[in-house]
C-alpha cells in the first residue's frame, strides 16, 4: 500500500514519542490507511521491537560531544535522507519532536510538496541560543500542530502563539492486562531480589524530569517502615539528552539514604519489549513522580496492567484521572507523601484492589484505536484520502 502519509521519529529507542509512533502507525494500518514510519536508526538493527508497519530508517550520524552538537548532526542527517526520499514521499510528514519537525520543514521550505504535522508531546526546558530557537521554530513553522493534552493545548497558545488540536495517547490493554504466569512473575521478582519484598516499579531511567532524586528519598523514608524493606526496580533510561552527571549524583546519594545499589535499588535498563508488561504485573506498586510530562504513556500502562499507582500532582494528570479513585497522588517533591503513599499501597489489601480496578477502566478509555480515529479526522481536513 502506498503511504499516503509518513511518520517521522528522531529515534528507534524506547522513548515516549517513538512508543507513540510506532503504536499510531500500527493502528493506521489496522484502519486502512497507507502510512510508514521513517527514522533515524542503524538500518541493520531496526527498532527496539518489531513493528507492523512499513519502516524508513535514515542512518544516525555519529556520536557528537554536546547535546547542541547532536540534534544539529541529526537535523542534517534526517534532512539529507529525506531529500534523497523526495521523490517517494507523500503529500504528509507527521513529525513527532524537535529533530524531525526541523527536518522536515527545512524540505518543506526547500520546495518539496508536503505538509507539515508537528505532534507536541512535550516542551523541553532549553537554555541554550540554539536549542530555544529550535524548539520554537518546530512548534511554531509547522502546518497543523498537535497536542496529546489540554494543558499543552493552552501552553502552545498562551506561549508560542499556536493554535493546537488535541489527539490523546492510548494504550492496548489486552497486551498489558494479559498477566504473566506465577513463575514469570517469581522469577521477575528474584532477578531484582523481590522475593517477600515490596517491589516498588518507576519508568523512565535516572533523570531530572522523572524526579529520580526524589523517588530514592522517599524509598529512604519507606525502608524505615516496612520489614522486610521495599526494593526499587527502575526500568528504561535511554535519553537522547546527557543526564549522566545527574544520575551520577542520585547514585552517590544511596549509601547516605541507607540504600545499596543492586540490593534496594535495581537499573533494570532497556528490556526486552516483550518483557515489559510482566515488570509491570510483577510489581506492587508503580512511581511515577515526574516533574514535567506530556501525557504520561508509563500511567497508562501501569493501569492497565492493574498495578496500583503513584503519580505527582501535575496538570496534565488531571486531565484524564481521578486522584485518590485512579490514583494516588503527591505534591512534586515531597518526599514524605510519597513514602506515605506507598506505605499505603504496601498495607491495605483494599485499596490496592480499589486503585487496580478503577485503574484498568481509566485505561479502557485510552485505546489507540481511539487516537488513530482522530488522527484520521485530521488527515482528512488536509485533504488526506482515506
Amino acid at each position: 500500500m502506498t503511504a499516503a502519509v509518513s511518520l517521522l521519529t528522531y529515534s528507534t529507542k524506547p522513548r515516549g514519542g517513538v512508543v507513540h509512533t510506532l503504536a499510531l502507525a500500527e493502528e493506521l494500518v489496522r484502519h486502512g490507511l497507507g502510512v510508514d514510519v521513517i527514522a533515524l536508526g542503524d538500518p541493520d538493527k531496526g527498532f527496539f521491537r518489531s513493528v507492523a508497519a512499513p519502516v524508513r530508517l535514515i542512518p544516525a550520524p555519529a556520536p557528537r560531544d554536546t547535546l547542541e552538537e547532536r540534534v544539529a548532526a541529526s537535523v542534517d542527517a534526517l534532512a539529507d535522507g529525506l531529500r534523497r526520499l523526495d521523490g517517494d514521499l507523500p503529500a504528509v510528514l507527521h513529525v513527532q519532536d524537535c529533530i524531525s519537525a526541523r527536518a522536515a520543514l527545512r524540505l518543506r521550505d526547500e520546495g518539496a510538496a508536503v505538509c507539515v504535522v508537528r505532534t507536541v508531546h512535550h516542551v523541553d526546558d532549553f537554555t541554550t541560543p540554539e536549542l530555544v530557537e529550535c524548539q520554537i521554530r518546530s512548534i511554531v513553522d509547522p502546518d497543523v500542530v498537535l497536542v496529546v493534552s489540554r494543558m499543552w493545548q493552552e501552553r502552545l497558545a498562551a506561549e508560542f502563539g499556536v493554535t493546537a488540536t488535541i489527539v490523546g495517547n492510548g494504550v492496548d490493554c489486552t497486551r498489558f492486562s494479559c498477566r504473566p504466569s506465577p513463575t514469570e512473575l517469581e522469577a521477575r521478582r528474584a532477578e531484582v531480589g523481590a522475593v517477600g519484598r515490596f517491589l516498588v516499579l518507576s519508568v523512565g531511567g535516572i533523570e531530572p524530569r522523572k524526579g529520580s532524586d526524589h523517588l530514592v528519598r522517599s524509598m529512604s523514608l519507606l525502608r524505615s517502615r516496612l520489614d522486610p524493606p521495599p526494593v526499587l526496580a527502575v526500568m528504561g533510561g535511554h535519553s537522547f539528552q546527557d543526564h549522566r552527571a545527574y544520575r551520577d549524583a542520585v547514585l552517590a546519594s544511596l549509601p547516605g539514604l541507607g540504600l545499596e545499589l543492586g540490593r534496594d535499588v535495581v537499573l533494570l535498563g532497556t528490556v526486552d519489549d516483550r518483557d515489559v508488561p510482566g515488570w509491570y504485573h510483577a510489581a506492587d506498586a508503580f512511581a511515577f513522580p515526574s516533574v514535567n510530562e506530556g501525557f504520561g504513556l508509563a500511567v497508562l500502562e501501569a493501569l492497565a496492567t492493574g498495578t496500583p499507582t503513584v503519580v505527582a500532582d501535575l496538570p496534565v494528570f488531571r486531565e484524564y484521572l481521578e486522584y485518590e479513585r485512579d490514583v494516588l497522588v503527591v505534591a512534586p517533591g515531597d518526599d514524605e507523601a510519597l513514602a506515605d503513599r506507598l506505605h499505603l499501597i504496601a498495607t491495605d489489601a483494599s485499596a490496592r484492589r480499589k486503585l487496580a480496578e478503577s485503574g484498568q477502566r481509566v485505561a479502557a478509555r485510552h485505546t489507540w484505536a481511539e487516537s488513530a480515529r482522530r488522527h484520521l479526522d485530521v488527515y482528512r481536513s488536509i485533504g488526506v484520502s482515506i
